[in-house]
């Protein structure tokens, strides 16, 4: 059964033949790119000394001051601008804008960026020791990422330390089968395993993925777990689904050489693929059964958190870990009904508001630049991905910056965002890699991304 509405002609047949479009983009992804960085040291906040525990109370503080020149103060965001609220973690702060900043430095060789990210670095270190949450992004595990990052990218031995430190903490609230309500990739175990992962702490890695074991409910495809306790709906996909778990113990299992865990792995991803909607060549699963929060929650997605374009990278985790080229053309599925969707265009309010890398477009182009390195076929449609991003840009003085669109709030276009998931952070990323992508550069990253597997040409290409 296909879902109503859900397949459409490729969008990227309209630009074929666009020779010069084809060798102006990455130009203008890159310049883009340039501007997007701008934007977030404009809009950085500086935090006092940037050491101790008074995160935000130190001499400026709240303020749009941006990085001065040999500034030895650390630096800070907030989710938005006009925020007052700094934020700290991968998802929506100054963890997530971190691996940017280092994209930028490698990409460009500007060390702005470099001691822009230094001093966050400076700033999550004090945040350390007061940080509530342990999750991948919304904790502790994230900003021990961030500060593994700029470790192993700047040769810093404090972030270095403090990494260890944040995991250590991670580790001391275990309660033996979890850090909270959560229990999946965004807020619980499987994100803190592919965090710690990320760090080199298998060992955290194992003990955050085992509890899967023991609580997975078998279901008539395989089996799936409960991700939000006292939550009827089953969720399905990588963010606070099934395939998030699923992607933890596949990643887990082959680092532990842990068989039962890519086993498990193997059980998660058979439920999803059981609740495929779409036909042959398609896939599309629901967001969740029972539909969580129907009144609000659109019961099909196609974006990294929700839809085709984040089982994609579960697939492609699964057909690297077991050598099965079934889980990759489940991936090639995924790629099918993503680029017949109608995405990136704006079909219905609702309907593709987005240009994040959690929800929107961006997220999209990372699996286009994925499949370009991997498949060879996802160039064309990245062109259509950046054309989009590109046309939704503000650009002036100040640099470049996206506004997402809430159709149901009034106003319905938002203010600019900086972090990864909504914002610069996360859009800057991929257009970067795309225009050293499209210029014969490296496609790999600055910063590896915790559930996104490295792209790796098939033998005999580069």
């Amino acid at each position: 059964m296909v879902a109503e509405g859900t397949e459409r002609t490729e969008v990227a047949e309209s630009t074929e033949g666009t020779e010069g479009t084809e060798e102006a983009l990455p130009k203008e992804a890159e310049a883009l790119g340039r501007q997007a960085l701008e934007w977030l040291l404009r809009s950085a906040k500086e935090t006092g000394t940037g050491t101790g525990s008074g995160i935000g109370t130190g001499p400026g503080a709240g303020t749009h001051t941006g990085p001065g020149p040999g500034s030895r103060t650390g630096l800070v965001w907030t989710d938005t601008p006009s925020d007052n609220e700094l934020d700290f973690d991968l998802y929506s702060g100054t963890a997530g804008i971190i691996p940017a900043l280092l994209e930028g430095r490698r990409h460009f060789g500007d060390d702005r960026y470099g001691d822009a990210a230094l001093r966050a670095a400076r700033t999550i270190e004090a945040a350390v020791a007061e940080w509530e949450a342990s999750s991948l992004y919304g904790g502790l595990a994230g900003m021990a990422v961030a500060l593994h990052a700029v470790h192993t990218e700047l040769g810093d031995k404090a972030a270095g330390a403090a990494a260890d430190r944040a995991l250590v903490r991670v580790r001391e609230r275990f309660d033996g089968t979890r850090w909270g309500d959560l229990f999946e990739l965004i807020g619980g175990n499987a994100g803190i395993a592919l965090g710690a992962l990320a760090v080199g702490d298998t060992e955290l890695a194992v003990l955050a993925v085992t509890p899967y074991l023991r609580t997975a409910e078998p279901t008539a495809g395989g089996v799936h777990w409960e991700v939000r306790a006292g939550t009827p709906a089953r969720f399905h996909h990588i963010s606070h689904g099934t395939l998030g778990i699923v992607h933890a113990l596949a990643a887990v299992g082959r680092a532990a050489n842990r068989p039962d865990l890519v086993e498990l792995a193997v059980d998660g991803a058979s439920d999803v693929v059981a609740r495929n909607e779409a036909d042959a060549e398609g896939f599309l699963v629901p967001h969740s059964d029972p539909q969580h929060k129907p009144d609000i929650i659109e019961r099909y997605s196609y974006g990294w958190c929700h839809g085709p374009a984040g089982d994609a990278q579960t697939f492609r985790l699964l057909g690297s870990v077991l050598q099965d080229p079934s889980w990759s053309a489940l991936a090639d599925r995924c790629w099918h009904t993503v680029t017949h969707s109608g995405l990136p265009e704006r079909l219905r309010p609702g309907f593709w508001d987005n240009s994040g890398r959690c929800c929107g477009t961006a997220g999209v182009l990372a699996l286009a630049c994925d499949r370009s390195v991997e498949q060879r076929d996802g160039l064309d449609f990245a062109r259509v991905l950046v054309a989009d991003i590109a046309s939704r840009a503000t650009v002036d003085e100040h640099g470049a910056r996206w506004s997402n669109i809430e159709h149901r709030v009034n106003p319905s276009v938002l203010e600019p965002r900086n972090g990864w998931a909504m914002g610069n952070a996360g859009i800057l990323r991929e257009l970067l890699r795309f225009a050293r992508i499209g210029t014969g550069r490296d496609a790999a990253y600055a910063v590896d991304w915790p559930d996104q597997p490295a792209a790796v040409a098939r033998s005999g290409e580069n």
